[in-house]
């Protein structure tokens, strides 16, 4: 990894300690036994062995490995998991004291050289979901071992959040194993994962899909569930048939919103409701014109009525993505934001645009005269998206923008997205993207929500040098959400309506599921002890 010389500036150290409370009043609204010796969970993809480069959600990737502090960037408050404590020292350098009682999965002792390896690692991996901790936001210069347990990170530039932000986020892998591998060829790993977490993952066929025993030797203390089954059954309406006939006790997703009613009805069945950090979104490519202009996007992102997709697609579960596309619920997020419904002031500005109708059909020629019709792609798989696009169709209408829906296969859509061959289309949007704040920033630069070659940003150039010259964590937020009133005055992403989720679960075999932010009820802290994910504030407040 490449070294640079740290800026000797000292601030008051920021100390995050083990012993630090938790959630408070926090409590658990699940019904059912605590513990359990075996659950079967339906998973709605097949993510391969767990290799964390190839790509599998959070969720699965925790259950075998763990992380510096926990349980993640989404809340206010991580705390030290396999560091016991971690101190910012100045402005570029933390320091971090590790855990001297934890194993791997084969018995192999966890060390600081574990560590420094992880770090250095994802810097040389190919990019990924991981990998901009390192080597862009933040930009570590340099992970050394200060001793058997003890480890210094060093900056390029200021980095108040690594704390917070990147040391909950990052999983730290075993060197004995991963240093017998090329990082360029991370991706193509096939071997059964080996962590430090409370499973470990035992057999895995994309036929039969996965089954994990639980890590007695744990040190956070052993699991309250011996054995997780875990077959992969894609099919919404499947899987919800299979947990109602008792044949799995829950699904990695959450009801759709018509089965609400009727599984909270059912006595066999328990429900609880969690505020997601995940919500569909309208993207527009920015690449092409006329979506390159601030201004056009302006417009249309004035002309969406949120308030009737959360009614007509939610059915009203969940709020309105007035506030833009910082999740509302993110420790960094900007409560002030607002991206109000004015379609007469989206008219007004297409015609400062010289976007009219010289023909009087109700739809704008462009500032040529010419006729122009945008395609807006959607997964035709996915009914409320269709849902989504035909009313985004119907608010441009309204204002003269003519759209024409494509439904697709998930496949075309996918590769439409990644050549950016598309005007407009809609996704969902990860608690990665819209609630760690350094992705916020990364999305600009890694071509997400800008960066490309022939276009200028000078707006978000500026407010970036800002929010790279804070040194504290207030300041650096307070220059984050200068560039949320940024993006959500001209966004290359609209957020249509951020939901609430119902999870399902069956009543009679385990009512050990809690709530973590952007996680759903399904990953590793349901399976903790109460006393456990306590400490670790990651459990929710309920209400």
């Amino acid at each position: 990894m490449r070294r640079s010389q740290a800026v000797p500036l000292v601030l008051a150290p920021l100390l995050l300690v083990a012993a630090a409370c938790g959630s408070g009043d926090a409590t658990n609204t699940a019904d059912g036994p605590s513990t359990a010796q075996s659950l079967t969970i339906a998973l709605s993809k097949d993510s391969g062995p767990l290799n964390i480069f190839a790509g599998q959600s959070d969720q699965m990737t925790e259950l075998v490995y763990d992380k510096l502090l926990a349980p993640s960037p989404y809340v206010a408050d991580p705390q030290p998991w396999l560091a016991t404590e971690v101190r910012q020292v100045d402005a570029t350098t933390w320091d971090v004291d590790l855990r001297d009682d934890v194993t791997w999965h084969d018995g192999e002792a966890f060390t600081a050289d574990d560590v420094v390896f992880s770090y250095h690692f994802m810097h040389a991996a190919p990019t990924g979901r991981f990998t901009h901790h390192v080597n862009d936001t933040p930009s570590i210069s340099t992970v050394e071992a200060s001793g058997p347990y003890s480890v210094r990170f060093v900056c390029d530039y200021a980095c108040p959040e690594l704390g917070t932000v990147t040391l909950a986020d990052l999983p730290v892998l075993p060197e004995h194993f991963w240093s017998k591998v090329d990082p360029a060829k991370a991706k193509e790993v096939t071997d059964m994962p080996i962590g430090t977490g409370p499973y470990q993952l035992v057999e895995y066929s994309p036929t039969s899909g996965y089954r994990f025993e639980a890590n007695a030797d744990y040190f956070a203390g052993a699991p309250t569930v011996d054995e997780l089954v875990m077959p992969v059954i894609a099919d919404n309406s499947a899987a919800f048939t299979a947990l109602r006939s008792g044949q799995i006790d829950a699904a990695d997703r959450a009801l759709t919103p018509e089965l609400v009613d009727q599984f909270t009805a059912s006595g066999d069945l328990g429900v609880i409701t969690v505020a997601p950090l995940t919500y569909p979104e309208l993207k527009l490519n920015f690449t092409r014109e006329p979506f390159a202009q601030a201004d056009f996007r302006a417009a249309l992102n004035l002309a969406v009525d949120r308030e009737q997709i959360l009614e007509i697609v939610g059915l009203g579960q969940g709020r309105p993505g007035t506030q833009g596309y910082i999740h509302p619920d993110a420790p960094f997020a900007d409560p002030d934001a607002s991206t109000p419904y004015e379609p007469a002031q989206a008219a007004a500005l297409l015609d400062t645009l010289g976007w009219v109708d010289g023909d009087g059909d109700g739809r704008r020629e462009n500032p040529a005269g010419e006729a122009a019709t945008f395609t807006l792609i959607v997964n035709g798989g996915n009914a409320p998206h269709v849902r989504a696009a035909e009313l985004i169709a119907e608010d441009f209408a309204e204002v003269g923008i003519d759209v024409a829906v494509s439904p697709l296969d998930a496949g075309s859509v996918s590769d439409a997205s990644a050549k950016k061959n598309y005007d407009l289309y809609i996704a969902t949007n990860s608690p990665h993207a819209v609630a760690d704040s350094t992705q916020f920033i990364m999305s600009h630069r890694s071509g997400n929500l800008w960066s490309h070659p022939d276009l200028v940003y000078p707006e978000f150039d500026a407010l970036y040098e800002t929010w790279k010259a804070t040194e504290t964590n207030d300041e650096r937020i307070a220059a984050m959400q200068d560039m949320q009133k940024l993006f959500n005055r001209q966004p290359t992403a609209i957020a249509l309506y951020y939901p609430d989720e119902h999870w399902a679960y069956r009543a009679d075999t385990f009512g050990g599921w809690i709530e973590t932010p952007g996680y759903g009820i399904v990953h590793k802290w349901s399976f903790l002890p109460a006393d456990v994910v306590e400490a670790a504030n990651a459990e929710a407040p309920q209400g």
